[in-house]
């Protein structure tokens, strides 16, 4: 990812409200891609994994400290994931409540995940002896995720890619000068030709993740990677694909299909020329992308939850990273953190999947978030400060069918605030009573990260 350097052209974005009913297939300029399985889905796993887990500190650690190519060569010699078990990884995926992944097929470091033709710098060169894309791509598909590709655009490694300003050596005067000559155009073939790899040999590919554009004169854009031609190559090996934003195209019809904020919580659903963008948000679980031993921190289940909630509720999707080891494994704080996950997905997904931003005559109620399902017609409350025994919602008298809360299907009684014998003090005609349906929720707080009611309309 962009990682420290955050270097990533931002297109001319704002942040603006949904309509009513809409999803976000409903979105920015004309797609080109498949997007029916993104806005039902909502939730993917990212893995990043290179040679850089073997560092265990970060997957920009050859350019935050300055590694020359024969310094981080030790990586590549010692990379041997003996541990490595895809399908252990797609079952936690599975479990966790993911329906499509994300990997990195080749990172800035360049190393390449698979057996390219195009390159020595590839798994099946190192102790590993062997592709390690393949199995898991196969294991993904198996447990019925849908599948996506992460490609640098950046190449730390390769002999024809000009130096910037977030390559390794942009300090080193020595190399700058021996690299002088690099001849963009024959990197530009390499990328084509290895994106023609990576959408003809691996089957259907759903999406595909490129990183990263900085256009700027100490960086690279659409000139410097030819994106037309890119972009044109995807579109036509497999017309169904998925674009992201990261480019330089944005301005381009076609040019892309999902809006990427990384690291990012919007404030509200994004949009891009007035209109309602596709849009996905990238997220680690503790500030690193590829495997770092001492992070600093983890997110907390509660966290990652409420992360996935608000991104639904802005009519988004979330794609939360995680970093194998170097021995191939997912370590104890990102498994825990996968799991409990998957506890809270597993009786409120229907909160998520399918769903999207709540009309716009609905008001959000205080200490809430609302998502919707504009087939099944409910709402979803999502309480995040438990209340004493009854909850506001403003602007819904008279809408309500039916209210359970979803981790157990119990009902919860309303009753119209005006009729409500404990407000009576506000008057009879206090606004703050208008409209409002309160519901008469237990005293103890469910056993829940986040406790959710689902709503039946009228």
């Amino acid at each position: 990812m962009a990682g420290k350097a955050k270097a990533a052209a931002k297109p001319k974005v704002t942040a603006g409200q949904a309509a009513a009913t809409a999803t976000a297939s409903e979105a920015a300029m004309p797609l080109k891609g498949d997007s029916a399985w993104f806005v039902r889905d909502r939730f993917g796993m990212f893995i990043h994994w290179g040679t850089y887990a073997a560092g265990a500190r970060h997957e920009w650690l050859k350019r935050n400290e300055r590694m020359t190519d024969e310094r981080y060569q030790t990586y590549f010699e010692h990379f041997d994931p003996d541990l490595f078990d895809p399908e252990a990884w797609a079952r936690a995926a599975r479990i966790a409540g993911m329906k499509y992944m994300v990997i990195t097929a080749k990172h800035h470091e360049g190393f390449c995940l698979w057996d390219s033709r195009h390159t020595d710098y590839k798994a099946p060169n190192t102790p590993a002896r062997r592709d390690l894309l393949h199995p898991v791509v196969d294991a993904f598909r198996a447990e019925g995720l849908r599948i996506g590709l992460y490609y640098s655009l950046l190449d730390w490694h390769h002999p024809d890619y000009p130096l910037d300003r977030c390559h390794p050596m942009w300090e080193n005067e020595e190399f700058k000068a021996k690299a002088k000559g690099r001849d963009i155009r024959k990197y530009q073939k390499y990328m084509r030709d290895q994106v023609t790899e990576l959408l003809t040999e691996f089957g259907k590919i759903d999406y595909l993740f490129f990183d990263f554009s900085f256009a700027n004169p100490d960086g690279k854009g659409r000139d410097d990677w030819d994106s037309p031609a890119l972009m044109k190559l995807c579109r036509t090996l497999q017309p169904q694909i998925l674009l992201d934003n990261r480019l330089d195209l944005t301005d381009v019809p076609g040019g892309w299909d999902v809006m990427t904020p990384e690291e990012q919580m919007a404030s509200a659903w994004p949009t891009y020329n007035g209109k309602k963008a596709l849009w996905e948000t990238c997220q680690t679980l503790c500030g690193s992308w590829g495997y770092h031993r001492q992070p600093g921190y983890w997110k907390t289940v509660t966290q990652n939850v409420f992360l996935l909630i608000d991104t639904v509720s802005k009519g988004g999707n979330l794609l939360l990273n995680v970093g194998p080891t170097a021995r191939g494994e997912f370590n104890a704080p990102a498994l825990a953190s996968l799991s409990g996950i998957g506890e809270w997905m597993r009786q409120h997904g229907r909160s998520i999947y399918g769903c999207t931003q709540a009309p716009d005559d609905i008001p959000t109620p205080q200490d809430a978030r609302l998502t919707w399902n504009p087939e099944t017609k409910r709402l979803y409350v999502h309480i995040l400060n438990w209340p004493l025994g009854t909850f506001a919602l403003p602007g819904m008298a008279g809408r309500v069918k039916y209210a359970q809360l979803l981790h157990d299907a119990g009902e919860v009684t309303q009753v119209d605030a005006e009729q409500h014998a404990a407000l009576a003090w506000m008057g009879p005609d206090h606004k703050a009573k208008r409209g409002t349906v309160l519901l008469k929720l237990p005293m103890q707080k469910p056993d829940v990260a986040v406790p959710v009611v689902e709503l039946f309309l009228e």
